[in-house]
């Protein structure tokens, strides 16, 4: 073979081999261009799909301190202030977000590590109770001042201490008066003579004696003389020098100045008697609750010095002046004191209860009041809250009336929503700031 030829055939070989080599890099093998065809067409709608990887796995736009959320890293790890392990926050989770931009999303893991809790809008009878102190009192309409009628001086004394309870009837004291003993002799002459009388042929005479015992008797009798001391008189038919004086009430003494060979006129007060059988209890409403009492509502009343022990009372009497410096208003409570427990000058805690109708009510720890605005976090599911403006009315003891703003069925945020009210003002600072190194909006 000429060389000419043997150097055009190792050229050919040489081409063909070129060929196959060029051929197995860009070809992968056991695939056909048809199945090549289809993977590309596979990777191309995994890459398509939101939130998604080419292997089909979520995707991470960044991570997060779950504590304080304003901290974000392109990297995983833990926060730098407070040491809590960064977690993921995925593309799928912002693509649900609703269309308010004010709702804010947490996992279901951050729920839990902050205790978000939530409660429904619902109708109920709102009740309010209104506390305030009170001191018991006496019963201003059972004390009883015990006076002489007569002039005179006073002999032996049956009641001689402060604070004994007395009887109506019981003796209190005897008294020697001359005007009481000169009527004395007049009733017993007046007597006589309806005797002597009583045969006359006029009728003029018999009437006229009449007439003279029944002023003499009654004379007596307003001096507090008792039938039986007229009676005892009657028979004897001598006037007695020292009469006794009967209590015509009952209660305890809470003042006393009869005292023996005392010279006594009218016009002293002898004994003050309180019948303790009901006492007064007067409390001090604040001024904003006063026009929520009135008269009639029932109330419970109990004392330290009592644990455990509870008095129905009510409200008898609300006074007409506010207490100036307190802003109070004094309400009058009646008690029933059969046994004798309460006693004046002792301090209490009073209970009414007012009951407010019935409403759309939230629990008061889902509003958070800046003041000038009410704000409650909405549950609109699947992780995000929204923040709602809402108008309140009257407050009751676990629940608070909402008279605008939501709706029967709408559930609120009822704990941690103040650390949601700090991420959302957090996030609208954070996304207001230029961008930082190692910091995502």
């Amino acid at each position: 073979m000429k060389p000419k030829t043997v150097i055009l055939t190792l050229l050919i070989l040489i081409a063909l081999g070129l060929g196959f080599v060029l051929r197995g890099l860009f070809t992968e093998p056991h695939q056909s261009a048809k199945e090549a065809g289809s993977n590309a067409t596979g990777r191309r709608r995994v890459e398509s799909m939101p939130g998604m990887t080419m292997s089909g796995e979520r995707r991470i736009l960044y991570y997060q301190d779950p504590m304080h959320p304003w901290y974000k890293s392109d990297k995983p790890g833990v926060a730098p202030d407070c040491g809590m392990k960064l977690v993921p926050v995925y593309a799928d989770e912002q693509a649900a977000q609703p269309s308010t931009s004010a709702a804010l999303h947490l996992s279901a893991e951050k729920q839990q590590l902050i205790g978000i809790e939530t409660a429904a809008v619902e109708e109920r009878n709102l009740v309010r109770t209104i506390r305030a102190t009170a001191r018991l009192n006496y019963d201003e309409t059972k004390v009883a001042h015990v006076h002489s009628k007569v002039e005179g001086w006073i002999g032996k004394v049956f009641v001689d201490y402060t604070g004994q309870l007395i009887q109506k009837g019981q003796p209190l004291f005897t008294i020697y008066s001359p005007d009481l003993l000169a009527t004395q002799d007049e009733y017993l002459l007046a007597l006589k003579a309806r005797q002597t009388l009583a045969n006359s042929p006029i009728d003029g005479v018999r009437s006229g004696s009449e007439a003279l015992l029944h002023a003499a008797r009654r004379r007596l009798e307003l001096w507090d003389m008792t039938d039986a001391q007229i009676k005892a008189l009657e028979e004897r038919g001598q006037p007695q020098k020292e009469i006794t004086v009967y209590s015509t009430v009952s209660g305890f003494v809470v003042d006393r100045k009869a005292y023996e060979n005392v010279r006594v006129t009218p016009d002293l007060d002898l004994y003050t008697v309180a019948d303790l059988s009901t006492i007064w209890a007067e409390a001090d409403v604040f001024e904003y609750e006063a026009s929520l009492v009135g008269t009639g509502q029932r109330a419970v009343v109990t004392l330290p010095a009592l644990p455990g022990a509870a008095f129905a009372a009510r409200i008898s009497y609300i006074y007409p002046q506010l207490n100036s410096e307190t802003r109070t208003l004094r309400v009058r409570l009646d008690l029933d004191n059969p046994k004798f427990l309460l006693k004046p000058g002792m301090y209490s805690d009073v209970e009414i209860k007012v009951g407010l109708g019935r409403s759309l009510v939230v629990p008061p720890d889902a509003v958070l009041d800046s003041g000038t605005r009410q704000i409650v976090f909405l549950d609109r599911g699947n992780g995000y809250f929204e923040p709602r403006e809402v108008e309140l009315g009257e407050r009751g003891d676990d629940y608070t009336v909402v008279t605008h703003g939501l709706q029967r069925g709408d559930r609120v945020v009822t704990r941690a929503n103040f650390l949601l009210d700090s991420e959302s003002s957090l996030r609208q600072v954070v996304s207001s700031m230029p961008d930082m190194p190692g910091m995502k909006k």
